[in-house]
């Protein structure tokens, strides 16, 4: 019997598909990762069943998501009892806020001002939101006095932004919400399988899509001593967990090369797009930062004339906040941060992505923002 590579079986080497242009926003979700893909088709085989039910399938299923519970819950560093699998990242953060409130009976959530929108929504719009530093990172001062007052619930502060890639002072508001006696989520979503996670939490949130494993599969870690109520749980989908446990192991194994790899092409874009395109503003923490996410902003020029002009050159790039792309707003988080808030372009690594497309990219990016300011009248500024 074969069972799901990453869980006790080999790793194979680096996908070799075929891609139609280079593809720079992991942030959103990540390729799948050639262990997942693996582990999924040999799960589908055998853990197809309820695993909730008695009989001999079921069975068979309860014991693919029992041992990818144990897999997932030692990399992440806590008790299987202590996991949760969910429908995704926002799922995994929807469950931790209505299970907070609920058990605390308690409503008001301080969050940072440059949470994930998931989290800003679950929220509501009663929140405290906390502001952030030009870099963005949380004001720690302002967050002492928000989390004091007796009717708060929870706060949440994320440990790396999503768009910008700045990495959160978690356990310093760890430790201001402990003396508050306020429990802290932290959404991990960026940093899990990517770098170490920071402690001090009562609970945890993440998706798979993140870390390249399939979408529709979140994780949300609550402390032992943490009052939280779950919600009604429905049927999960055992071989999607699978290849996610297997995958975030696969993931965790190859982070340090990986992550050093891709900071160095990140510390690469930094300098060459501050060198080479003028009037242009690289925003986030330049050290304190997560390995595969750089951020700038063109003067002069929109950020989605900008997405489209770069997606015809062959680069698949995020402009603003990837969740609110649809909308007419600017980013929530860069406007929290005072940044320009139009013409920026997010660039996000994954393991496929090679030093030569980072170049190619950069070699086209003057072009396509002189083209773009040439077209709206604004070149030789």
């Amino acid at each position: 019997m074969h069972g799901p590579p990453g869980l006790g079986w080999p790793c194979p080497a680096r996908d070799t598909v075929a891609r139609v242009g280079v593809y720079f926003d992991s942030a959103t979700a990540t390729p799948l990762h050639p262990v997942a893909r693996q582990a999924f088709l040999a799960a589908v085989d055998e853990g197809w069943a309820d695993p909730g039910k008695l009989y001999t399938q079921a069975r068979r299923a309860r014991q693919l998501l029992d041992a990818a519970r144990e897999a997932t819950a030692a990399t992440l560093a806590v008790r299987p009892d202590e996991l949760h699998f969910t429908a995704g990242g926002a799922d995994a953060v929807r469950h931790a806020v209505t299970g907070t409130r609920r058990a605390r009976g308690r409503r008001l959530v301080v969050h940072s001002a440059v949470e994930h929108s998931a989290l800003i929504k679950a929220a509501g719009d009663d929140a405290v939101s906390v502001p952030v530093s030009v870099t963005g990172r949380v004001d720690l001062d302002a967050l002492r006095v928000a989390v004091n007052p007796p009717e708060v619930a929870m706060a949440a502060v994320q440990s790396a932004n999503h768009e910008v890639g700045t990495v959160q002072p978690v356990e310093a508001a760890a430790e201001l919400c402990a003396e508050a006696g306020v429990p802290l989520l932290v959404d991990a979503a960026q940093s899990i399988g990517r770098m170490a996670l920071p402690t001090g939490w009562s609970l945890l949130a993440g998706s798979a899509r993140k870390w390249g494993g399939p979408a529709g599969v979140g994780v949300l870690a609550v402390r032992k001593g943490t009052r939280w109520e779950p919600a009604w749980e429905g049927p999960v989908d055992v071989p999607a967990i699978v290849a996610a446990a297997a995958s975030l192991r696969a993931v965790v194994d190859e982070a340090a090369v990986e992550s050093a790899r891709q900071s160095a092409l990140v510390d690469e874009i930094r300098r060459t797009v501050a060198s080479t395109v003028p009037d242009v503003e690289v925003v986030g923490e330049p050290d304190e930062r997560l390995p595969h996410i750089v951020t700038f902003s063109c003067l002069y020029v929109d950020g989605e004339v900008l997405l489209h002009a770069l997606d015809r050159a062959g680069f698949a790039v995020s402009s603003g906040s990837a969740c609110t792309a649809d909308t007419l707003l600017p980013s929530h988080v860069l406007a929290a941060m005072g940044v320009l808030t139009h013409g920026n372009v997010r660039v996000s690594l994954h393991r496929d992505v090679s030093a030569e497309d980072v170049r190619r990219f950069l070699a086209v990016l003057p072009s396509v923002v002189g083209s773009a300011r040439a077209e709206a009248g604004v070149a030789g500024l």
